[in-house]
């Protein structure tokens, strides 16, 4: 019995390092940290079935296909306005009454070149995640409970994103609703985030580690945002804009490559 006790012991030490292990925190300046999940990468099916009618002549989110993404860490939080700040120098946001809100207003060339800057500064590869790595983690990975939004089913949304329901028109501090199953927070709702890719159509056959088209007029949002309608804070809803478009709805979370050492 004694010795079941100490294995037992042994085995929930272990799985307690390797949750812990999984959590990466890089520090940019004095009392401003990132802090990073890292998921191990999986195949998974990306994209609904759902008919979610037209946008731009593209269908939303069809069809369904196998993806497989490679190991990447991701961000828990949206980059906030103290991150944003410490990096860029300066604050476009509308809605900055705390450092913690996420920082909006930004394009998707500032978003890159914020990852950038953000690379020289500490010696990582940071980036903007691909749609599917964002789909993926959305989904909370092999952790995932097949919801059709992160973390939870439509009765449950109301604490896991802010939207159009509760949000009052603003954005609010991350980190306040429930995260997904990876610990992630508000990948639905508060600002959509921008995503490396161009936007385009769906292939139908499996891809690994898709990074879109090679070129285009748009590049994708995801998540939703605090004035979004429930339909486009699930895990697979697409969005786009410019890259040169400023908004007070768009954000962007960061993804960063894994290094040999970690």
């Amino acid at each position: 019995m004694h010795r079941l006790l100490l294995i037992m012991g042994l085995w929930l030490a272990a799985a307690t390092l390797a949750a812990q292990d999984s959590v990466l925190t890089v520090r940019v300046a004095e009392g401003v940290e990132v802090e990073l999940v890292y998921v191990p990468g999986g195949t998974f099916t990306m994209g609904s079935n759902q008919a979610r009618g037209v946008k731009y002549n593209y269908q939303s989110a069809r069809p369904e296909h196998p993806v497989t993404v490679g190991p990447y860490y991701i961000a828990r939080c949206e980059v906030t306005q103290q991150l944003y700040q410490a990096v860029m120098g300066s604050n476009p946001s509308k809605f900055n009454a705390t450092p913690t809100h996420p920082v909006e207003s930004v394009t998707w060339d500032e978003a890159r070149q914020f990852a950038l800057l953000l690379s020289q500064m500490t010696g990582r590869r940071f980036r903007l995640p691909t749609e599917a790595e964002w789909e993926y983690a959305a989904r909370g990975a092999q952790a995932s409970r097949r919801q059709p939004f992160p973390g939870c089913d439509r009765h449950g949304l109301d604490r896991a994103a802010w939207y159009c329901v509760n949000s009052k028109g603003s954005t609010h501090p991350v980190a306040q609703q429930q995260p997904n199953e990876l610990g992630l927070y508000d990948m639905a709702g508060n600002v959509a985030e921008w995503c490396l890719d161009w936007v385009g159509e769906y292939p139908a056959e499996a891809q690994a580690n898709p990074r879109g088209p090679a070129e285009g007029e748009h590049r994708v949002l995801r998540g939703g945002h605090y004035n979004s309608t429930s339909s486009a804070c699930t895990v697979y809803d697409r969005g786009w804009y410019i890259p040169s478009g400023r908004y007070e709805l768009f954000g962007f979370r960061l993804v960063m490559e894994p290094d040999h050492a970690d």
